[in-house]
Order: C-alpha cells, then structure tokens, then sequence
C-alpha cells in the first residue's frame, strides 16, 4: 500500500464508492428498462441517493483526514453532503414528469445529476487543491451537459453553449490564483498553506492570488460582476436542472470558498494583504464589496422581470449577496449563519421552482409570470405553496428565510460591520417588490386559458418536502441551529481558523 493510505480508508469513503457504483448501477438499469417506462429510473436515483445517506450516518461525528490528507471527513463535510442530498433527491422527484413531457431520456439525465452531486462532495471534504478542482471540475462538466440536455431546444443549446465558455474561462482564473498560492507556500494543501503564509511574505504576488481565487470563486457563486453567465443559463436550462444549479451548485462553491479561505488562508481575513484607503486590506474587504453589490444589482435587475426563471435567477444572485455577509463577518457566528441559510435557501429555491416545473405542458411553457395567474382558483394548495416561498425569500416571519437573514445580519452587526447589515435590510425591502408581484399574478390576476394543471406524484412529494422546511425551520429552528454550530465548529478546529479573527 502506498505510505499514508491504508484500507481503512475506504470506510470513511464509503458514501462517495456508493454514490459512484450507484450512478453506474443507474447506467445498467437503463440499458433494461424499456422507453414507456424510463419513471422507474428516478425512484432508482432517489435508492442510491438514500443508500449514500445511510453510508454516511456511521461516520457524521468523525474528525479524520483520508487519501494521504486530501480529503476531510469532518462535520463541516458531513452538513454539506446532507445539503447536496436532499437538493439531489428533490430535483430527482420533480423531474420525471418534465422529462416525459420534453420526450427527454431520463438514464443519462439521473446519472449526470449524481455525478454533479459526487463532484460537490468532494468539494465539500477536499483541503487540498487538487482535491477541490477535481470535485470542482466533476461537477461543472456534468452542469455543462444538463443545461443543453433539451437538445431540440436552442434556448438550451445556448444555455450550455455560454456556461461552458464562461466556465472555462473562470476556471482557467481560478486555477492561476491556485497556482500562486503553490508558488508562495510549496504546497497544494490547505493547512500546509496557512502554516507557510502565515509568518507573513508573498507580498503583491499573493494579493494577485487572492484577487483571483476571489473572482474564481466569485463566478461559481454568481457574484456581481461575475453573474452574468446566471440569468441566460438559468432560463434557457431545463427547469429541474436550473433549481439543482442554484441549489447545489451555490452550495458546493460556498463550501470550497470557506475551505479556502478560512482554512488556507485564515491569517488574511482582515487584513495582512496591505493598505487601502488607509485602512488594513484583508480578503474580507473584497468580499464586502461583492456583498453590497451582489445584493444590489441582484434585487434591482429583478424588479423588471417577466420571466419567472429569470426572476429567480437574479432572486439566486442577491442571496449570494446576502450569503457573503457571513463571509465578510469572519467569525464563528457568520460561518454558522451562512450554513444555517444555505440550508433554509434549498428549500424555497427548490420550492419556487418546483411549481414552475409543475406549469410545464405540452401546449405551454409555463416560465412566464403571466403562466401563474389565476394559479389559486386552479390549485389553491400550490398557490399557498407558492406564497410561502416568496415570503421566505423576501425574509418575512415565520418563514426560514427570515430566522436565515435574522442569523446573517446579526452576525455583521456583531462584528461591527453595522452599514452592511443596513444595506442588506434595505435589499430585503427591495426584493419584497417582486415577491409580491409573484403573489400578485397568483391571487389577482384573470386565470389563464390553457390546459389543466397536474400535479405529478413527484413534484407533489417536492413540495410537501420544500413546504414543510420552510415552515418548521422557521418556527423551529434549534435543531438546524445545532447542526450548523457543530459543523462550523470543525471548520474551526481543522486550522484554528476562526481564532484568528477576533
């Protein structure tokens, strides 16, 4: 056996071999599974994805690295996985219907949507570079194919056409600011990297790589001016395939965003990178300027969308915005608040798109704003459903989105970063504007003519999920509030990485 690795190993491995005999499984039982019968496919995705999750239940209060320190198997690991779990499985279960419906293969389909969901894992875990490309890559190539998956359909093709070259090309970004990081430090590895950096050096030279993973980093999360690949790709990418992007993939980028920074690079946070405007310069000051205006740009281009993908496209960007909040905070509470609104957001992103993928007919699209009207007098269970998601992004009790953003800019206020705090309520009120406008088309408008709406047992077993979350989390949250302190606890514990900051 090579130095460093041993059998053992595979058992804290095990949820990742599952996930990958999984997806081949799926492959297999494709090939011998008839075409009139391709809906077994995703009750089969929705087992493996169950099989993952119990694998992982022996081993969610382990502390341990594996693979020759590559990988981490930590709590912090563990609350992502979950969160890449669930967003999987809803986006299975609210697919099947849209694939018949698009006359769409769904064998391929599923597998890609694990492959995706394998790449954000080892996002997740990896402390070492190479470790976060590789999950990095793992899961973009399988996002390029799905959102031109739909291949009669050019807003499709363009989709993957412009995710792919913007990808690419962020990536190449990414992969220059890694690089340097390896020049200052000799290392590829996280912990290894804060040790090197930390005595200080590396002067413009490590500014320059912050500046780029920054701005890497940046594009994953659909950051202002990094969004721009966002709305086009949101709308012209199949429906499921656009809530498991704005889901998963946000939380995969999050994921090796506080892995980066807070592991690799704890000793810069607030400041050691030099001087601006005669104030200390630390990575935390780029991140408060995309913060403000992420959020910004976000709520203001969604204020004069018609289009409902669209809409939530710039909605996903302002989140971002107020997820970088946590971030710009550095301290043990931001890092609990983030994870605590990464979990509340899969639920009423998923949700709200959930009922979009539901107004999908053989004679209507059903992305348009106008598609929702009248939508209460056809499924006044929806609407409701509808409403609260709404409710929950725009921050309004006793949704999880609000007790998310309450977490969020407490977290600032307590770090002393009161103006960021304010501007992030302001957003909020912003963003209430087309929320409700939502509502609006829902309750007031005339009903639309059309065909009859139906709720597939798949999307309705989605929005149960996405309903209940946003309900309970909001009136009790405790449990997730335990869960999110334990995880960003091993995150500190890994490189004493929050002890730096305050």
């Amino acid at each position: 056996m090579p130095p460093g690795f041993s059998l053992q190993d595979f058992w804290f491995l095990l949820p990742e071999l599952v996930l990958t005999g999984g997806a081949l499984l799926l492959l297999g039982v494709d090939l011998m599974t008839p075409r009139d019968r391709q809906g077994v496919l995703a009750w089969v995705a929705i087992g493996v994805l169950a099989a993952t999750a119990a694998a992982m239940a022996p081993i969610a209060s382990a502390n341990v690295t594996v693979s020759r320190g590559l990988i981490a198997v930590d709590g912090f690991a563990f609350f992502f996985k979950a969160v890449f779990l669930l967003s999987a499985a809803i986006t299975i279960l609210m697919s099947a219907r849209y694939l018949k419906v698009e006359g769409a293969r769904a064998g391929e389909y599923y597998f890609l949507i694990l492959c995706a969901t394998l790449g954000m894992m080892f996002m997740a875990g990896g402390i070492d570079l190479i470790t976060i490309f590789i999950g990095l890559e793992t899961m973009a190539v399988s996002f390029y194919i799905l959102a031109g998956y739909i291949k009669p359909d050019r807003r499709s093709n363009e989709a993957a056409v412009k995710y792919f070259l913007l990808g690419a090309f962020s990536l190449g970004i990414l992969l220059y600011g890694m690089s340097l990081l390896y020049g200052l430090s000799g290392s590829t590895h996280l912990r290894t990297i804060a040790t090197e950096l930390a005595t200080g050096g590396g002067g413009l030279m490590l500014v320059l790589a912050v500046v780029l993973v920054v701005a890497g980093v940046g594009f994953k999360i659909a950051a202002v001016p990094f969004h721009m690949w966002a709305p086009d790709v949101y709308e012209g990418a199949p429906t499921p395939v656009t809530a498991f992007l704005s889901v998963g993939s946000k939380a995969a980028s999050f994921a090796m965003l506080l892995r980066i920074f807070f592991e690799g690079l704890p000793a810069f946070g607030t400041s050691g990178l030099g001087v601006m405007f005669g104030a200390p310069l630390g990575w935390t000051t780029f991140f408060y300027i995309l913060a403000v205006v992420t959020m910004t740009v976000g709520n203001l281009a969604a204020l004069t969308q018609s289009n409902m993908k669209r809409l939530l496209a710039y909605s996903s960007i302002a989140h971002a915005g107020y997820l970088l909040i946590g971030i710009v905070a550095a301290t043990p509470r931001g890092v609990i608040a983030t994870l605590i609104y990464l979990f509340v957001y899969a639920f009423m992103q998923l949700g709200a798109f959930a009922i979009v993928v539901m107004l999908r007919r053989d004679d209507q699209v059903g992305d348009e704003l106008k598609d929702l009207s009248g939508l209460v007098f056809r499924r006044p269970g929806v609407a409701f459903a509808m409403l609260l998601f709404m409710l929950s992004l725009g921050g309004i009790p006793p949704t999880a989105g609000f007790m998310g953003k309450f977490w969020l800019f407490g977290a600032a206020i307590e770090s002393g970063y009161v103006w960021l705090a304010v501007i992030g309520v302001l957003n909020s009120a912003i963003s209430l504007y087309y929320y409700v406008r939502v509502v609006v088309f829902m309750w007031i408008k005339e009903e639309t003519v059309g065909s009859a709406i139906a709720l597939a047992p798949g999307i309705a077993v989605a929005l149960a999920i996405a309903v209940a979350g946003t309900l309970l989390l909001g009136i009790y949250p405790a449990p997730l509030f335990t869960f999110a302190e334990e995880s960003a606890a091993a995150l500190g514990r890994a490189g004493a990485a929050l002890a730096t900051f305050r």
